[in-house]
């Protein structure tokens, strides 16, 4: 009987959500990501051992300061996965440039660069930007100039709608770290499919979208269980950790389609200035602590990586 990943790949884009060469080697996603964190666990994958060895001693004698070294490997390690999948690697621009608008812009402009050096081009590449306001409005001028921009740590409609305003290529909506801090906030150990709130909230992003004819390539995220991506088969983008990728390939029976455009319930389209939507993001406890939680996450395991880059 046929797996639950090859009945998912069939309706929906398979990501991986990993910077392990290894990891992508064996299952064979059709995109994958990275971000800091994906890259520190790339130091320890012994597929990627003489490609880092290499990149150091490059940086080494180039005289790199050990923060440029950390932002050209993390381009070595997009460029590597890009000879494994057909499809795109999302690159990270730096966690603590989340609210300059110019210095992310200037910062994803360097990337595609540095791609570009190693012969690979911007379509094969996504920007990923923290969808603040200011990352929202860098990702506007970077795809009015042919950069497609993924924007990450998105927990609320009103990031979701902003991104859509500025022709975002493609968003990440979190979905585990969404249910992470309602259980916590409710008191509960686990919530049914179709009451978890971080499935509900990329549904309704979902709906939105595709009932106002929008594009942006919406992309579940974030992933604790096997059930919530099941909730979420038919959505045009999951991006998956190898081991729940790992888990959908070993288990068979049918796997029903929960999204699809002509399914999708109607919604009003929603005016989102500024205002609005800093309004709204302060009115949603749960969006405002998480994107802030998660800026400084990967910040932290951006300097992690700097730190272990100057001991070697």
């Amino acid at each position: 009987m046929t797996s639950l990943l090859d009945q998912l790949r069939a309706m929906t884009k398979v990501v991986a959500d990993s910077g392990e060469v290894a990891s992508v080697k064996r299952l064979q996603p059709v995109d994958c990501t990275t971000n800091p964190s994906l890259v520190l666990a790339a130091l320890s994958d012994p597929a990627s051992e003489a490609l880092i060895a290499a990149e150091i001693d490059a940086g080494r004698k180039a005289g790199l300061s050990p923060e440029a070294l950390a932002a050209t490997l993390t381009v070595a390690v997009g460029a590597e996965l890009t000879r494994l999948v057909p499809g795109r690697v999302s690159t990270e621009v730096d966690a603590r440039l989340s609210f300059d608008t110019d210095a992310s812009v200037a910062r994803a402009r360097e990337i595609v660069a540095d791609y570009a050096a190693r012969g690979i081009d911007k379509d094969r590449i996504l920007i990923k930007l923290a969808a603040t306001w200011e990352g929202i409005r860098a990702a506007e001028i970077l795809q009015k100039d042919g950069i497609d921009c993924n924007l990450t740590l998105l927990f609320s409609m009103a990031q979701a709608v902003a991104c859509a305003d500025a022709g975002a290529f493609l968003i990440s909506p979190f979905v585990g770290r969404i249910t992470d801090w309602y259980k916590k906030a409710e008191g509960v150990d686990s919530y049914a499919p179709e009451n978890d709130p971080g499935v509900k909230s990329v549904r309704a992003i979902y709906d939105y979208y595709k009932s106002n004819g929008i594009q942006t390539v919406v992309m579940g995220a974030s992933f604790r269980s096997v059930d919530q991506i099941k909730a979420l088969a038919g959505c045009d983008n999951l991006t998956i950790s190898p081991k729940l990728l790992d888990a959908l390939d070993s288990e068979t029976g049918d796997l029903p389609r929960a999204l699809s455009p002509e399914t999708a319930q109607p919604a009003d389209p929603v005016t989102m200035g500024e205002p609005a939507f800093r309004w709204a993001l302060n009115a949603d406890a749960m969006a405002t602590e998480k994107l802030a939680e998660g800026i400084r996450n990967f910040d932290a395991d951006h300097r992690k990586l700097i730190a272990l880059l100057a001991a070697r």
